[in-house]
């Protein structure tokens, strides 16, 4: 659990500012568009914080996959789950996701179906890979 922990905060720290980097995209292409004339400070202040958390905890939860005492789906479940969590909540206190049901079922619906179709495409590409190998050992 200890190396856990430690992958994770390594991971977190190297990708955290990878976060404040695609919000300040996104401002840009809002300011650009005209869709958005100015931001508060305290906006600025809040997306900053909780979108470097965000990329934090999204790249340290990779490091479930270097656990070795748990079955592959319960860690992709453990994954997906902090995922889930990281990003409702992100989205929700930056007041960019309405609070209210409709709103995030419809998250959930697509949050749930883009994570499944990464780790569909993931299988379907290391599956290939193994199928390789096994026939080069064959042979």
């Amino acid at each position: 659990m200890k190396k856990f922990w430690k992958e994770f905060l390594l991971r977190g720290l190297i990708c955290a500012s990878g976060g404040p980097i695609v919000l300040a995209i996104l401002y840009g292409i809002l300011g650009t568009t005209g869709t958005v004339e100015a931001f508060s400070p305290k906006e600025v202040c809040l997306g900053i914080v909780t979108i470097t958390l965000l990329a934090f905890i999204a790249a340290g939860m990779t490091s479930i996959y270097q656990m070795e005492q748990l079955p592959l789906p319960i860690m992709i479940l453990l994954h997906g789950g902090a995922l889930y969590i990281a990003y409702i909540l992100t989205y929700l206190i930056n007041g960019w996701l309405q609070n209210s049901l409709v709103p995030i079922l419809i998250f959930t619906g697509i949050f749930v179906a883009g994570y499944t179709l990464i780790w569909l495409i993931i299988y379907c590409v290391e599956k290939s890979k193994a199928d390789k190998l096994n026939k080069l050992l064959k042979d």
